[in-house]
């Protein structure tokens, strides 16, 4: 087999995938395990690799395709969208039970910890003989970290769920409850350390999962554990400082290195890079019936056909909020502002009327694509460019809603920012020489001057407000923002009500002062839009179960209890 981590290619994944396919449903169903075991499948190396290769991008499906970042950045404010429908749901946060994207993420969620459940139940089951140690004990911590990960997402969207790591026992028990949430962070940071201790460093197929795709999850887990087992409005220390240590190991440790240029972690082929700690693993096979294994999400965000095969995502923008974050412009009126910025992050996230992209080729001229000025009524967006590699990148390499651009779960680079923000802690600013260097070597790859605390010129210490607009920026539309401000929720909920009720989630129109290549832009908010703000406690912050999920199972609605 190819060292790419082709899963298409093998009999055993075209098994898999019709058995997936039949277990969409509920996740108290039980897994179809007659359909996709016998004695015979578990007994090599290959068909043990195989069998996990899933859990890299088809259970992930119906997550990455919209609910990515539905929730990860128009609920995070860094992504908003206008007009009615799921979408505007989430930029004011009204959404329902009923909500398609709610759905199809617990859905997803759920499918993960299925399939994981599965695999880790066939494995002690079926593994046969031949079967190295190593590839054995590999895979179950490949199938915990998924699970792990499923249930952070889980955890942060819904807060109280059900913990489930048998799927077999739960078949039609409809009296399931949830479990609390500091004692389902308890389940899914042991899982993580588990999968830690038994991933390799290296990886013989590109794209598995190594120790330090673990250790890195568990800085993320233990900087957001700090909030929920805090108290008094202060984190707990001892996770802030396990976040610091597991951060700085993969920075260190890990052999990987963060890209020089920023806009090449999205240029074609960008997959499997030296920056990156785990991606979903898309494929384009070009063939009937593998329908779940490309990336879909491209159609959806793509504002036209020179930047992918369809336009659908020609709605959706930046936020006037989240512009407003980039260093250089400045505001001019509450409805206005005017600048320029040096960071480079901006046009390889967002498209500004006469950026140009030289490596895309545009369908009318054959030459490098340059984004039109538009205005319509007071309105030009801001568009998504990030992930977009151009159509004519792509010929015979794609088809619609299917693309073999791989997603980014974690890179190097939120190391770097967990580290800074763990040493800040509950003292809401640093001077640390380490903190700052680390913040530096994002901040600077982005184009930006270097972040001084002393001398002609400094900014003073490095604040918890740098950090966090440093990550909105640094992670639009990777599906971050959101769950960056459910960790502030955890121990300052004020603040992070505030966060949010403050962002301006409203049209406007963006104004070059020259065409092509720019100078400088005018953003002026579209007057007759008044819809522009959210509104958001305690009553509406978490995502509401899915209607069809507490009619199978009413005791949902009851009080969590703490997992064992």
């Amino acid at each position: 087999m190819n060292q790419r981590l082709r899963i298409h290619q093998t009999i055993a994944i075209l098994l898999l995938i019709v058995a997936l396919a039949s277990c969409k449903k509920s996740f108290l169903e039980r897994p179809p395990i007659s359909s996709i075991t016998d004695a015979n499948f578990y007994k090599t190396d290959d068909q043990v690799m195989a069998a996990t290769s899933l859990l890299y991008n088809k259970v992930w499906f119906s997550y990455n395709d919209k609910a990515s970042f539905s929730l990860g950045d128009i609920r995070g404010g860094t992504v908003f969208y206008p007009w009615g429908g799921d979408f505007r749901a989430h930029v004011l946060f009204t959404a329902t039970g009923d909500n398609g994207h709610i759905s199809a993420a617990w859905n997803a969620f759920f499918t993960v910890v299925a399939q994981a459940n599965l695999f880790l139940y066939n494995i002690e089951r079926y593994g046969g003989e031949a079967v190295s140690p190593q590839v054995k004990k590999a895979a179950i911590a490949e199938a915990r970290y998924m699970r792990a990960l499923a249930y952070r997402y889980l955890v942060m969207n819904w807060g109280a769920v059900p913990i489930i790591e048998n799927n077999f026992e739960k078949l039609y028990d409809t009296t399931i409850t949830r479990n609390t949430i500091p004692s389902i962070w308890r389940f899914l940071t042991r899982e993580m350390k588990m999968a830690a201790a038994d991933l390799p460093e290296t990886t013989t197929q590109e794209g598995r999962l190594t120790k330090w795709s673990a250790e890195g999850m568990l800085a993320r887990f233990y900087l957001t554990r700090a909030g929920v087992e805090g108290s008094g409005g202060s984190r707990n220390q001892q996770f802030l400082d396990s976040a610091k240590y597991y951060a700085e190991r993969v920075i260190t440790l890990s052999g990987r290195q963060l890209l020089p240029n920023y806009a090449d972690l999205f240029k074609y082929p960008y997959d499997n890079n030296r920056e990156s700690l785990f991606e979903l693993q898309w494929v384009f096979t070009g063939g009937t019936g593998t329908y779940g294994l490309g990336n879909s999400v491209i159609d959806q965000i793509s504002p036209n056909t020179d930047m992918a095969l369809n336009g659908w995502g020609g709605g959706y923008s930046a936020t006037y909020w989240l512009l407003s974050q980039y260093d250089g412009f400045t505001k001019m009126s509450e409805d206005s502002m005017k600048g320029r910025t040096l960071d480079q992050r901006l046009k390889a996230t967002f498209l500004l009327p006469g950026s140009s992209y030289p490596e895309i080729i545009a369908k009318a001229t054959g030459t490098g694509y340059v984004h039109p000025f538009a205005s319509s009524d007071g309105q030009n967006p801001a568009s998504i460019k990030k992930y977009m590699v151009g159509a004519s990148n792509l010929v015979g390499l794609s088809a619609q809603q299917n693309y073999p651009q791989n997603t980014y779960m974690q890179r190097l680079a939120e190391m770097y920012l967990i580290y800074a923000e763990a040493v800040i802690g509950n003292s809401g600013s640093t001077t640390d020489a380490q903190a700052i260097a680390h913040f530096n070597a994002v901040h600077t790859r982005a184009g930006l001057p270097p972040y001084e605390v002393d001398g002609l010129g400094a900014r003073g210490p490095l604040t918890l407000d740098e950090v966090y607009s440093e990550r909105f920026k640094e992670f639009a539309v990777e599906g971050m923002a959101w769950y960056d401000i459910i960790s502030l929720q955890y121990w300052n909920p004020t603040r992070a009500y505030q966060l949010i009720n403050d962002q301006d989630r409203g049209l406007f129109l963006v104004r070059p002062n020259v065409m092509p290549n720019p100078s400088e832009w005018t953003i002026v908010k579209t007057s007759w839009f008044t819809e522009r703000k959210a509104v958001v406690g305690s009553g509406n912050f978490y995502l509401p179960i899915p209607n069809t999920e507490l009619n199978q199972a009413p005791n949902l609605q009851k009080p969590p209890v703490d997992y064992p």
